[in-house]
């Protein structure tokens, strides 16, 4: 009898645990309803920025950071809340006004370096131009004693003084590279001065654009220019002018003096330049066209 007693209490107490809860949710529901109060109450906390609190904030923060810190206001209520984290701090405002100052003066140290480098590159330029304008007077002046007045046409370029013999039928004939005996002559009375410089100079043959006869001495022209440019250096290192301080080049009708419609054209771009090269800077070098340019227009305006 108690066995069968046992039994119906075992019974009734597997139906109890069988028994399904359907109010578990409310537990759950219970939750999430607690965490958005908790969200809004924290919003609504952030949003009510107590302003003391923050000025001192904003002071500790000023005197660590070594320089001033302000707050972008918002434009509407909403970005208030905003407004008071710390992203909105302004970043300008914080940086140190001795790194501004520093910064400037870095600035106007780094402009006054680059201005008196361009005052010394223009004053190389000016003293160079001078310097070959004072040769090329030295050597119109021998030409002129020579009675060679005019045989010679100067420049000032970035390469330097480059003195264009352009007399026609002067150094050499036609289709020809052995000096005539006025361009000996005119070889003689610029030689000297030549000499006497420390520069390095460059001989430059030229031809017209007439070609060269079929089956003659020159295969082209580039081979008579190139070889009344080293007649040239011969005659002038002959002179006594260092071997070593010349070079010979030869540009055939490449680099005209005057276009080929020009009616000098055939006596004018037969020729030899000789440069004399300038010693300055590459830099101080760019500005000697300019320089030239402008004092030759003030001498066409006088």
């Amino acid at each position: 009898m108690s066995a069968g007693h046992g039994g119906s209490r075992r019974g009734k107490k597997h139906e109890e645990e069988e028994h399904e809860n359907h109010e578990r949710w409310l537990v759950s529901y219970a939750d999430m309803v607690t965490l958005l109060l908790v969200t809004f109450v924290v919003l609504y906390a952030m949003s009510q920025v107590d302003q003391t609190k923050f000025a001192a904030l904003a002071k500790g923060l000023s005197a660590s950071l070594g320089g001033p810190i302000t707050v972008q206001p918002g434009p509407t209520p909403e970005g208030s809340v905003l407004d008071g984290l710390p992203g909105a701090i302004d970043i300008a405002s914080a940086i140190a006004p001795e790194e501004t100052v520093a910064q400037a003066e870095v600035d106007a140290a780094a402009a006054a370096a680059a201005l008196a480098e361009a005052r010394q590159v223009a004053a190389e330029a000016q003293a160079q131009y001078e310097d070959l304008a004072a040769i090329r007077d030295r050597i119109d002046a021998a030409l002129t004693a020579a009675g060679y007045a005019g045989a010679a046409r100067y420049e000032i370029d970035e390469r330097g003084l480059v003195v264009h013999i352009v007399a026609d039928q002067v150094l050499f004939d036609a289709e020809q590279a052995v000096l005539r005996p006025e361009g000996r002559a005119i070889l003689d009375a610029v030689a000297p001065t030549l000499a006497g410089l420390p520069n390095s100079l460059g001989v430059e043959g030229h031809a017209n654009h007439l070609p060269v006869t079929p089956g003659g001495v020159w295969p082209s022209n580039w081979e008579l220019s190139a070889y009344r440019a080293t007649t040239v250096v011969r005659y002038l290192a002959a002179t006594g002018i260092p071997g070593p301080r010349m070079v010979a080049n030869g540009y055939a009708d490449t680099a005209p003096l005057v276009p080929p419609s020009d009616p000098t054209a055939i006596g004018v771009n037969r020729r030899v330049d000789v440069v004399v090269q300038s010693t300055a800077s590459a830099e101080a070098n760019e500005l000697l066209p300019g320089l030239d340019a402008g004092l030759t227009q003030e001498g066409t305006d006088g």
